[in-house]
């Protein structure tokens, strides 16, 4: 049952050390097999690791189109917000924009329609961390910030594990650095000299670091 994910974190440990060919092995020989067990788990696994070698610029090919085809027939299920959110990137991913927006309409619905936790959970941060991927997808760095940026500290409430939720820190740093909002750099440099205290001897902290030093001069 945790095979997949186990080898996730060995791919994420590569990814971290800026060893893109091997984390993109394990991922083709390991992470892409196992998602077809159906298991969510599995599939949140394949959709966060594509998304972050994305983030690290690194070219995917067609490897969404897999995921999206797994994730097609759960778009309605909205069992968790965690599930929906991973989901959504496999339709960001393969340019979907119809299913994009099936998906949200979607979610829209069952929070104006259902109650209980998980509905609770979509309205105060579910949503917003949707509409900040969509926006990032449609190059709208800016407007992914705005709309990630006061939800950041409630992020927790759509569960996963730290190592899960880092997605969500990478995606304000990396959304940060592409907005073309000076205030948003500034930001990012925040963000960065945060999580190099937190990460003291991260490669992949640095590379950003370098990053934003390269990008920003202002």
């Amino acid at each position: 049952m945790l095979a997949c994910h186990n080898f996730w974190h060995w791919a994420l440990y590569h990814l971290e050390k800026g060893e893109y060919e091997s984390a993109v092995a394990i991922y083709d020989s390991e992470i892409s097999k196992r998602v077809h067990s159906g298991a969510l788990l599995d599939i949140v696994d394949a959709s966060s690791f594509l998304f972050r070698l994305e983030m690290e610029g690194v070219d995917v090919g067609d490897r969404w189109n897999e995921i999206y085809e797994i994730c097609k027939p759960h778009v309605g299920d909205h069992i968790l917000a965690f599930n929906d959110i991973h989901m959504l990137m496999s339709t960001l991913g393969t340019k979907q924009k119809e299913e994009t927006e099936k998906l949200m309409e979607s979610i829209k619905t069952f929070i104006s329609e259902q109650t209980g936790a998980q509905r609770q959970i979509y309205q105060e941060v579910g949503m917003s961390i949707c509409e900040a991927f969509q926006a990032y997808s449609d190059g709208d760095f800016a407007k992914a910030v705005e709309l990630f940026l006061p939800i950041r500290y409630r992020v927790w409430r759509i569960g996963g594990s730290n190592a899960q939720r880092d997605l969500f820190n990478l995606f304000l740093i990396n959304a940060a650095l592409k907005s073309p909002e000076k205030k948003h750099h500034q930001l990012a440099r925040s963000l960065l000299v945060e999580r190099k205290t937190l990460k003291e001897s991260s490669p992949m902290t640095d590379r950003l670091m370098g990053k934003a030093l390269a990008l920003h001069v202002d």
